[in-house]
């Protein structure tokens, strides 16, 4: 790995947009996307089928341009960075020739970037992939191949990896390995980012959740900051209507029955309220999943960056 400054963010996005198709056929995939993200950072990046996510990545990466704003990683061009070797994009599809063997595809990577073939035997084994070395690439599964490529973009002793869908494929044995795998890269300060469906993924692994939807960024912080912008729901036992109401009042909170929602940030002090009450018992407070949240955000129709309640331009 190389040296990376500190101060500089590893990748800087401004005002992204990139539009496809014309006239009334004009699909804008990506709008106004700001974005920092730091060295040594570890961000999930999530959003429905259609949210933009790829085509974000795809520009990251070098491998398309924007049709307005700019991208910097490691303050240069993305593309003059990808050809040096410093950063590393995993694709989700395509990237791998089917007629050769795993051995051969890493053999001619390590020669294309000028690395000793005995990293070959490194990064497969960091992708668990050794026993594979003699099989055609096509002859490799769905999760095999993602693995493959997963080591090829090793080869190079990147300072930042870009995984879209990493895991897609895998059993979960395998995704157990990967992870391991990518938690070991993390831990010697690489940065990077990976583009899941698979939420639990993102919030075992992520230090930071990117949310997008329509183009856009709609929610930017840890798994805390996305779960503490939603409602709570507020269970009590043998606790009257009369003092229910009365423990909500002044609070942004709607009663139903036993169970009371109650806005973030007012939880803490109206259980503190429910208790006083003589004979209350069995309080639970419900924090929401990160899969409820998600699907909340996503399907606002009107999604906008401020919607979510954290902040979409963060310089984490």
């Amino acid at each position: 790995m190389r040296s990376t400054d500190p101060t500089t963010p590893v990748i800087s996005v401004s005002g992204v947009t990139r539009t496809f198709g014309s006239g009334d056929r004009t699909v804008r995939a990506v709008d106004d996307v700001t974005l920092e993200i730091n060295a040594g950072e570890i961000v999930a990046l999530l959003g429905p089928n259609g949210a933009g996510k790829t085509t974000l990545i795809d520009m990251i990466c070098g491998f398309s341009t924007p049709g307005g704003g700019s991208i910097r990683v490691f303050g240069r061009q993305p593309a003059a960075v990808t050809g040096s070797g410093r950063i590393a994009c995993v694709p989700q599809s395509g990237g791998l020739n089917p007629h050769l063997t795993v051995q051969r595809t890493l053999l001619l990577i390590a020669a294309a970037q000028k690395v000793e073939t005995g990293r070959v035997d490194e990064v497969a084994e960091r992708a668990g992939i050794t026993g594979l070395m003699k099989r055609r690439v096509k002859n490799c599964s769905g999760g095999e191949q993602q693995r493959i490529k997963f080591a090829v973009s090793l080869i190079g002793d990147p300072d930042l990896i870009i995984l879209d869908e990493p895991t897609t494929g895998m059993d979960a044995g395998a995704r157990r390995e990967f992870w391991a795998a990518i938690s070991r890269d993390a831990d010697a300060g690489r940065t990077i980012i990976f583009a899941t469906h698979y939420l639990a993924e993102a919030e075992e692994h992520a230090e930071r959740i990117v949310v997008m939807a329509h183009g856009a960024i709609i929610s930017d912080g840890s798994v805390r900051d996305l779960l503490g912008t939603r409602a709570r729901t507020v269970t009590i036992a043998a606790v009257s209507p009369e003092d229910t109401a009365r423990a909500c009042t002044g609070l942004d909170a709607r009663v139903d029955g036993d169970r009371i929602t109650v806005a973030p940030g007012h939880s803490d002090e109206l259980a503190r309220r429910l208790l006083r009450i003589p004979g209350a018992r069995d309080l639970i407070i419900h924090q929401p999943s990160l899969e409820q949240v998600f699907l909340e955000l996503t399907a606002e129709p009107t999604a906008h960056p401020t919607a979510a309640g954290v902040d979409t331009h963060s310089t984490h």
